[in-house]
């Protein structure tokens, strides 16, 4: 029997292109198992992308596993309490922020090329950054206090060796008072939300399968 030419040419495509499919659909898999949910290694790839677009280089494999499962733990919590999204505003100024800290517009554009981010890709990963923060931050600063001892060291022993070591004089501790407070404010927020995430593993299901694609 004759096959007709259409017939042979859809049989030549199926033939290139079914490597192709079965490719695309080993490119992604299961990585972990967090209670009910699923964590991908697509969703691994993207953060190490976004890492690697905000600080030029990103974590290992395992390291952003385990941060994704952080972040499900503080996501999970944040939704129970119906904790509301950051609002356009926020959102706009930490985009502006974010922007601020590259050398350039063109160094930003540049960064985010390589990283293989699109601008929706980075606007989502800062949304879900920023609601996370947010929640961390509302839950964990009423109970923090900094004393003026504390104050007063920050600035000795950090303030005034950075100026120094960029040949300019630093500020005087009035002035970098406000900023001081809250940077050892935010590094009180991390200290507890490190220990609270520890306790809270012990009590959450997780079944890690990442296994030989970690790098």
């Amino acid at each position: 029997m004759r096959i007709p030419p259409t017939s042979l040419a859809a049989v030549a495509i199926l033939l290139v292109a079914t490597p192709w499919l079965v490719a695309q659909q080993l490119l992604d898999r299961i990585v972990a198992r967090v209670e009910n949910d699923i964590i991908l290694l697509s969703d691994v790839r993207e953060l190490s992308r976004y890492q690697q677009f905000v600080d030029g280089k990103a974590e290992s494999d395992k390291e952003i596993l385990d941060r994704l499962i952080d972040q499900w733990i503080v996501r999970n919590e944040a939704k129970a309490a119906l904790f509301p999204p950051p609002s356009e505003e926020e959102i706009d100024r930490s985009l502006r922020r974010l922007k601020r800290s590259f050398s350039s517009p063109e160094a930003f554009e540049e960064r985010r090329k390589q990283s293989g981010l699109t601008d929706e890709d980075i606007l989502h990963m800062l949304k879900s950054q920023l609601y996370l923060s947010n929640y961390l931050d509302t839950r964990f600063r009423p109970s923090i206090q900094i004393d003026e001892p504390a104050i007063e060291d920050y600035y000795k022993t950090r303030v005034i060796p950075r100026a120094e070591s960029r040949g300019q004089p630093p500020p005087t501790i009035e002035a970098a008072h406000d900023f001081i407070q809250e940077a050892l404010v935010q590094r009180a927020i991390n200290v507890q939300a490190d220990k609270w995430l520890k306790e809270s593993r012990t009590r959450v299901r997780v079944d890690n399968l990442l296994g030989e694609d970690a790098k």
